[in-house]
């Protein structure tokens, strides 16, 4: 168990999973992450078709996601192409699993 002190110190893998779990706070985010789960990559525009809300919208959901490193994206002018960052799912995963275990 972690010490928790007047100054409060965290480990690292508890604050990645708190960034995850902040990621993952809006039902929009976990919609989009499980439509990325089944697609080797998406467009921001094909998430706006499948999702009613506008385009700046799920940017800002999309900057959330890659922020907190659960998806990455490449820039493919004019479009972002975006896709589950697998290296950080695995981690996520399994910070979620030790967290409730």
């Amino acid at each position: 168990m972690e010490k928790i002190t007047e100054n409060i110190t965290y480990k690292d893998d508890t604050k990645q999973l708190a960034r995850f779990a902040k990621a993952l706070g809006n039902p929009t985010r976990i919609a989009i992450l499980k439509h990325l789960e089944y697609q080797s990559f998406c467009f921001t525009g094909d998430l706006v078709e499948i999702f009613p809300l506008a385009q700046s919208t799920i940017s800002q959901h999309l900057k959330e996601l890659k922020n907190a490193g659960l998806i990455q994206g490449e820039v493919n002018p004019p479009k972002i192409k975006y896709c589950i960052n697998k290296e950080n799912w695995k981690i996520a995963k399994g910070l979620f699993e030790n967290f409730f275990e």
